[in-house]
């Protein structure tokens, strides 16, 4: 049985999800010659469930690579993606702030869709789990808009908001998982591990 996996995740909540969990790991993040965020790239038309669920597969290839690349003990490695998505919208990470306040200004008063897929796997088996959430925005102002994009907590989040964070305040109704809409569904990502030996 193996006793800690890898996370190939530079995100903090992803990292405090699993300690929630008790599952041991260790951080396996991209050299500095690699190209992260070209994996997030959408293809034309692409469903946001297809979406999601690709792009994780291709975060976990390179993971697998890297672990190769740098001759580390054998483990499992568990990779995850998120994305916001309106319809068939998919709304990423901001570039910047005028495409922080876009993103709010077009998700304000509405219901929208959070999917994070979560994948573990080693070289020779693979398996991958997929969380649809949905999130309900009061209608927000253009000032409190331009106000929560100023404090910054949206660059890097999908959808330019995180929900642990003070966008809780204008979030009106939660259907689904709380944690996958942080970024890691613990449910999915128990059951995952324990098919790999874990005990959860």
């Amino acid at each position: 049985m193996p006793d800690f996996i890898y996370l190939a995740s530079q995100s903090p909540r992803r990292r405090q999800l699993l300690e929630q969990l008790g599952v041991r790991h260790e951080l396996l993040l991209p050299d500095a010659d690699e190209d992260a965020e070209a994996l997030e790239a959408v293809k034309p038309g692409e469903a946001p469930a297809a979406y999601v669920q690709r792009v994780t597969q291709l975060k976990l290839d390179a993971a697998l690579a890297r672990l190769k690349r740098r001759g580390l003990p054998a483990a499992p490695v568990l990779c995850s993606d998120t994305t916001v998505a309106l319809g068939r919208v998919i709304y990423g990470k901001p570039e910047d702030a005028a495409d922080a306040r876009r993103m709010l200004g077009e998700l304000s008063g509405t219901t929208h869709r959070v999917l994070t897929a979560v994948a573990v796997g080693t070289p020779r088996r693979r398996q991958q789990a997929l969380s649809d959430s949905r999130v309900t925005f009061a209608a927000l102002s253009r000032a409190q808009i331009a106000a929560y994009v100023a404090g910054g907590e949206p660059m890097g989040k999908a959808g330019a908001y995180a929900v642990q964070g003070r966008a809780a305040a204008y979030i009106t109704h939660i259907a689904g998982s709380y944690s996958g809409i942080m970024g890691l569904p613990m449910y999915e990502t128990a059951e995952l591990l324990r098919a790999y030996g874990f005990k959860i």
